[in-house]
């Protein structure tokens, strides 16, 4: 793993997050890859900018430009490739955004854009062309949010995600927390982030504050794709979660060439269980413009999850799952 470039423990989470490396060029210097891979770099990121926590980036093998982390967030040429039968809204999202800032697909729960923003914004995001301009929660939007939230005694569930709702600093969260425990009829809050594991220091003093203090039952959803992606300070953000009283689940994306293994996926859940943090789903990719070349078969997904479950115990296998849009719910795919 490189470590020259570690963040040390007095820099703030916001001042992480500030320096966040942007440029294709200072990622290929950092890691010691081959030039060769900037002119491909600095084009894809033309359309979908790069950005990458350096403790993130501290835990990508140096010089290897296979690493299963790098894969995940360099920007490559197949980006620029149009593929028949991917697009720029995989999952029919526009069709369903009733008012800024929310998504409702399914009954008894909704999703609030919280942020547009990310601290790594990995390559094959189905958001990657999400309008965030539009979606922006925040003044007389963010009221007829909550106004839509309190008209609807069905929702029981909001969701915070974006982008990444982690990327808000603390004082909003908490005063969008507050707002929605005020509405009787909501009980859960699941909050969809990224950022535990890629800049795990973004888990303040300020964040459990909040997330202790609320009434509603906390569910914390990570995106962890990779077993290399959980080392002690993951590990640790993970447990002041836990012990804040919030529920940890995992959701992966099945991505070609990084974790596309029985091995890799045995691992990511025997690592995520030893963390505290429960499998929760293995996603097939969404059909996002710029994304084809790390999708896989359905049968090849269907093959890997059935040789995880002679691995391993059935509570460590994640549900397979896509993502159909219209559907009342994400369809399971069926392994037996």
């Amino acid at each position: 793993m490189h470590t020259g470039n570690q963040q040390t423990r007095s820099e703030s989470w916001q001042m992480q997050l500030a320096n966040c490396v942007t440029r294709p060029e200072a990622l290929l210097e950092i890691l010691g890859l081959a030039p060769t891979l900037l002119p491909a770099a600095l084009d894809a990121s033309k359309t979908f900018a790069m950005r990458i926590p350096r403790s993130f980036i501290a835990r990508m093998e140096y010089g290897n430009p296979n690493d299963p982390l790098l894969r995940q967030v360099l920007p490559v040429g197949q980006e620029l490739t149009d593929v028949a039968g991917f697009g720029l809204d995989p999952l029919g999202e526009k069709d369903k955004n009733p008012t800024e800032g929310i998504i409702h697909k399914y009954r008894g729960r909704l999703l609030l854009i919280t942020s547009g923003a990310c601290a790594v914004n990995c390559r094959f995001c189905f958001r990657r062309h999400f309008p965030y301009q539009d979606n922006q929660l925040s003044g007389q939007h963010l009221q007829r949010a909550l106004d839509y939230i309190k008209s609807d005694s069905s929702i029981r569930e909001v969701i915070l995600s974006g982008g990444d709702p982690l990327a808000a600093s603390d004082r909003r969260l908490q005063q969008l927390t507050s707002d929605l425990a005020g509405i009787s009829h909501v009980k859960t809050l699941r909050i969809h982030s990224r950022l535990p594991v890629v800049l795990p220091d973004r888990v303040s003093d300020d964040m459990l504050h909040w997330l202790r203090s609320t009434r509603l039952k906390t569910v914390v959803v990570l995106h962890c794709n990779h077993a290399n992606e959980i080392d002690d300070s993951v590990k640790a953000a993970i447990n002041r979660l836990k012990m804040a009283g919030a529920t940890l689940l995992n959701q992966a994306v099945l991505l070609k060439g990084i974790n596309d293994s029985v091995d890799a996926q045995v691992t990511l859940s025997e690592k995520l269980f030893d963390a505290g943090v429960l499998p929760y789903y293995l996603h097939v990719l969404d059909k996002v413009q710029g994304a084809a070349h790390f999708d896989i078969s359905e049968e090849s997904a269907q093959i890997l999850i059935r040789g995880m479950m002679e691995e391993c115990a059935g509570y460590l296998v994640p549900k397979l799952v896509r993502d159909i849009p219209g559907k009342a719910s994400k369809t399971i795919i069926p392994v037996s």
